[in-house]
């Protein structure tokens, strides 16, 4: 996550703007269905903004839109496109996903200077990931996503690695003075020492096959849905998506390190159903959770003229945060130094 803008972003995301937008995109495509009946509620996102847009056809028929108006500077619109594309594929090939609605022949809309994709409306619950049925479901679907993401690889968006997840976002921290004074030393100690051995123990792990992954398979981005003729899950937020090993893709539903065992059999008994695994890629489970706690406080920092960011994190800008994330990562080192996780027998 690149951007460095000093400007709030959004600053000028108006109800009316929101609205004026969708109406406009519709105008534009000529699409009756897209006129807007004023109802708007935002939605809990940081990275984006999202909305449920009220929107009914010249026949009145009435229903609601989600809006998802893209961060300026993150990605491209090259990027973003492809990133649809690949929804576009899974949806194709029945993998639950939700793909950009295509108006008038594309996805990405620009209005006011606003990059903006709409899509449907699809409702849920968070998994039950305590139950192994859930993850052998959440598993075989995995698999499925990345029997298509392996397909062909993403010519446009970038790659999940050491340099762009750990390195980068470290070096940007220490140089734009985000680590406390009293504690900048320690800090910058131990997260060179928890990327060095993050580096030692991916290069331990040569040759892994990297494919198109959703990139931040968490509770949160998988809704269950539970009907009277279809039930199971469905993937949202696609923002994430890059290049991977498959097991980045797994590894954040499995809980704490007393539940991981069991959860991480039952996501493979599904998978496999589907995709072979290398197991060698276990071995990447607790280098891949450091580079994420390093990129995570990075993203916070590069976001904090959003004023969603201290709304939603504010603690981050305190000694107690950085106290917190020193202990994480030497926790990582220990958890690095130990025997790759394996399922439960």
């Amino acid at each position: 996550m690149n951007d460095t803008a000093d400007a709030p972003p959004y600053a000028d995301l108006t109800p009316d703007a929101v609205l004026n937008a969708i109406d406009a995109i519709g105008r534009q495509a000529g699409d009756d269905s897209l006129i807007t009946t004023g109802t708007l509620l935002t939605l809990n996102s940081y990275e984006n903004r999202v909305f449920q847009v009220g929107v009914e056809s010249a026949d009145g028929t009435s229903g609601f839109a989600i809006a998802k108006f893209y961060r300026p500077g993150r990605w491209t619109d090259a990027q973003i496109e492809e990133e649809h594309a690949f929804v576009a594929e899974l949806a194709a090939a029945e993998v639950p996903a939700v793909p950009a609605r295509v108006i008038g022949g594309r996805t990405l809309h620009h209005v006011d200077g606003h990059r903006v994709a709409l899509f449907e409306r699809r409702g849920g619950r968070a998994p039950n990931l305590d139950d192994d049925e859930v993850l052998q479901w959440l598993g075989r679907f995995i698999g499925r996503l990345h029997a298509v993401g392996s397909a062909r690889p993403y010519a446009q968006r970038p790659a999940l690695d050491l340099a762009s997840f750990g390195t980068e976002p470290r070096q940007w921290l220490l140089d734009h003075d985000w680590v406390p004074p009293e504690l900048r030393t320690t800090w910058a100690s131990v997260s060179q020492q928890a990327l060095q051995v993050a580096a030692e123990r991916i290069s331990q792990v040569p040759e892994v096959a990297r494919l198109r992954l959703h990139g931040d398979v968490h509770e949160g981005n998988v809704l269950w849905y539970d009907g009277l003729k279809q039930s199971g899950p469905h993937f949202v937020d696609f923002d994430d998506s890059r290049m991977g090993p498959a097991v980045q893709d797994l590894w954040m539903l499995l809980g704490s390190r007393e539940q991981a065992p069991q959860r991480l059999k039952a996501l493979l008994d599904g998978y496999e159903e589907f995709r072979e695994f290398d197991d060698r890629e276990l071995a990447l489970i607790e280098p891949l959770r450091t580079l994420r706690l390093l990129h995570y406080s990075a993203w916070i920092a590069r976001r904090w003229s959003d004023p969603a960011f201290p709304a939603a994190f504010p603690f981050f800008d305190t000694p107690r945060y950085w106290e917190a994330r020193i202990l994480e990562l030497r926790e990582q080192v220990a958890a690095m130094s130990e025997p790759a996780l394996r399922p439960a027998r």
